[in-house]
């Protein structure tokens, strides 16, 4: 997946350092980046530490005022680096949404991401054609997004208590509170595999996207806010599931981990113009079946 990714970036003639980090892999993928890709800056971990981690060391590898992060399972197409940088030119942007599409389709998967009531992250635009009038934008997704420098260093990058997923959520959520507008790029196109590292709907990837939810849920203080009967109802749609279905409770035990994991500081606040209120309570449980 990295190759073809490297590859597709190469072919986008725009003007860019490219940086990947290689979270202590064991699979020869740091020898494939050295010798396939030697313009490449290569930032080899000797840990896994995770979505988040890795990317704030790749960041901290760049110096440019654009930081723009693509999911090694994302094949950008050409013109993608100009396209999603261009909104940074308006002094009140400070982090940009890529459109990526299912493969083999002109279904969009995510363009960014859009937030309900209750702190549900949905990808935004998802299953429609492309060209289709999405919701809300509340923040961009990691997978296919930019970031102006100096807003990522005054929020501080990814939080490392999140090892994968939410991060993308909590950062935006940071930046609009520091005053940060979201833009959509929608010329800044990619098509995205998903799940193609942790594997969809995995063991894994439940339990990472679990700890990320009760994570976010105590830092933003959304079970002592009104929407509380809400999210206590979609959380218990989602172990309830995970038990029916999987027989596990994994959903649940992450969950209570990120909520012990997010009780060392105050509540943080929720910007009000990042919420989407059209998505009631049957849409939510609908874009929850249909993999948000």
């Amino acid at each position: 997946m990295l190759e073809r990714c490297l590859r597709a970036l190469d072919a986008d003639r725009s003007p860019k350092r490219v940086i990947v980090v290689d979270n202590a892999s064991g699979d020869g993928t740091a020898e494939l980046v050295r010798e396939a890709f030697p313009t490449a800056t290569l930032v080899a971990l000797s840990e896994n530490l995770g979505f988040g981690r890795a990317v704030n060391a790749g960041v901290r590898a760049g110096d440019g005022e654009a930081i723009v992060l693509v999911n090694n399972d994302v094949l950008v197409q050409p013109g993608f680096v100009d396209a999603i940088v261009a909104p940074l030119a308006s002094p009140s942007v400070g982090m940009v949404a890529g459109l990526t599409t299912i493969p083999d389709t002109n279904l969009v998967d995510g363009f960014g991401i859009e937030l309900d009531r209750a702190l549900a992250a949905y990808n935004r635009g998802r299953h429609a054609p492309v060209g289709t009038p999405a919701g809300r934008l509340a923040m961009p997704s990691g997978g296919a997004a930019a970031y102006r420098r100096s807003a990522w260093e005054a929020a501080g990058g990814f939080d490392a208590a999140l090892f994968a997923y939410g991060e993308d959520v909590d950062l935006g959520l940071r930046l609009r509170t520091l005053g940060w507008d979201a833009a959509e790029a929608p010329a800044a196109r990619g098509v995205h595999l998903g799940g193609a590292s942790a594997g969809v709907n995995s063991p894994l990837q439940r339990e990472l996207a679990g700890f990320a939810r009760g994570f976010l849920l105590r830092r933003y203080g959304i079970l002592r806010s009104s929407a509380a009967p809400r999210a206590l109802m979609l959380e218990g749609l989602v172990v309830g599931w995970g038990l029916i279905r999987h027989r596990t409770l994994v959903p649940l035990r992450a969950r209570a981990d990120g909520w012990l994991a997010a009780g060392h500081e105050a509540r943080r606040p929720l910007p009000p113009d990042a919420i989407e209120p059209a998505i009631g309570m049957l849409e939510a449980v609908r874009r929850l079946r249909s993999a948000r």
